[in-house]
């Protein structure tokens, strides 16, 4: 737990990837700037243990951290900063009666926003929580009621078996690294970047569950669940049971998900409750099939009113293929890891502009 009198990192000459977010997190003193510097030599497209350095100084009475990009992930201050501050007053231009219940995200770009800083692929990866913790605290300010996040799709599991990681967990690295005002050195360790980013989930999950109990924020996670390891399963079910009986915002993790894989999982449902004689085949309409697909965790809004992909691509890459069907639909060309308070209000405004008929013709008075 941070004290008052915590050491904390200072400087505008902070590049530090594995625990993403600490880009520009906090100005300091001309006087008593404290820095860390981070330098990796590439040799043939590999990371050796032996290139990772931290040179560190800081002063023993720094100020508490507060910047959304710096989460250490025991305390979190500023998020409770920023919903408070979000509450206060919406930003200009969105109105609160015009806002969409559902927001769905597909979180594209972060493997080139590492490759566009000569980082390993992991780094993205690690650019991905922050940037999704800023969303959902901001959903949850703004009033949005549910969020749909695509994390990982079911074709994912094909990634290649070659990514770059730390061996030890950031917060930690920077802690220590400030309170000895020394010189550090770690390894590298190879690992699966499927195993990766099942790890990366597992602590975003865990480091984040408490608040959500606290914010009122009901988490579920759709996809095929058999897939993930035991430890993640295991973390996902009792998230949900923790943020069961929450009510503010509905947030759903898309992890190992595939729209067409949900469309014939319901299609089976139906069909083996129509030959148990739980129903007839004139029995099922649009109401009964999409009681089928995983978003019904979503209780009322089940739909998502806005998709928003970022890094550029123009497609849903089978993600919500029968839920999106009447979606107003946000492509921009911000990587995912630089996606800020500033873009979900530039998507939000474009949603309000938006003259949404559902396939119909207004009348003219």
């Amino acid at each position: 737990m941070e004290t008052e009198t915590d050491p904390v990192v200072h400087g505008d000459d902070l590049k530090f990837w594995a625990y993403s977010g600490y880009r520009d997190f906090i100005e300091g003193d001309d006087e008593q700037e404290n820095s860390i510097h981070i330098k990796c030599l590439q040799v043939n497209n590999t990371y050796h243990g032996d290139v990772l350095q931290l040179s560190i100084s800081h002063r023993s009475a720094a100020p508490r951290l507060q910047a959304p990009n710096a989460s250490c992930g025991t305390t979190v201050p500023w998020r409770r900063a920023m919903r408070l501050r979000a509450e206060s007053v919406l930003p200009a231009g969105l109105r609160a009666e015009s806002l969409p219940r559902h927001v769905a995200m597909v979180m594209d770009g972060n493997s080139r926003w590492a490759r566009a800083r000569g980082l390993p692929t992991a780094a993205g990866h690690e650019a991905l929580k922050p940037a999704l913790e800023e969303a959902v605290w901001l959903s949850r300010a703004w009033g949005i009621r549910a969020l749909t996040a695509f994390a990982f799709s079911h074709e994912n599991w094909s990634r290649p078996k070659a990514c770059v990681t730390l061996l030890h967990s950031p917060s930690s690295l920077l802690r220590s690294a400030a309170s000895r005002s020394s010189v550090l050195f770690f390894c590298w360790n190879v690992q699966a970047e499927v195993d990766f980013l099942m790890d990366l989930f597992e602590r975003l999950i865990q480091e984040n569950v408490a608040e959500f109990v606290r914010e009122g924020i009901r988490l579920r996670v759709i996809g095929d669940c058999t897939r993930l390891p035991v430890s993640l399963q295991k973390t996902v079910r009792e998230a949900e049971e923790a943020t069961s009986n929450n009510l503010q915002l509905d947030l759903i993790l898309a992890i190992s998900y595939s729209g067409r894989r949900d469309i014939v999982q319901a299609c089976a449902n139906l069909a083996h409750k129509v030959r148990d004689e739980l129903l007839g085949p004139n029995d099922i309409d649009e109401s009964l099939f999409a009681d089928e697909l995983q978003t019904n965790c979503a209780n009322e809004f089940p739909y998502p009113d806005l998709l928003i992909r970022t890094g550029g691509e123009v497609r849903l890459s089978n993600f919500l293929m029968w839920q999106s069907a009447y979606s107003e639909l946000f492509f921009t060309s911000t990587l995912w890891p630089d996606f800020r308070e500033a873009d979900y209000v530039e998507a939000l405004i474009y949603f309000q502009g938006r003259d949404r008929r559902f396939g119909q013709r207004k009348t003219l008075a």
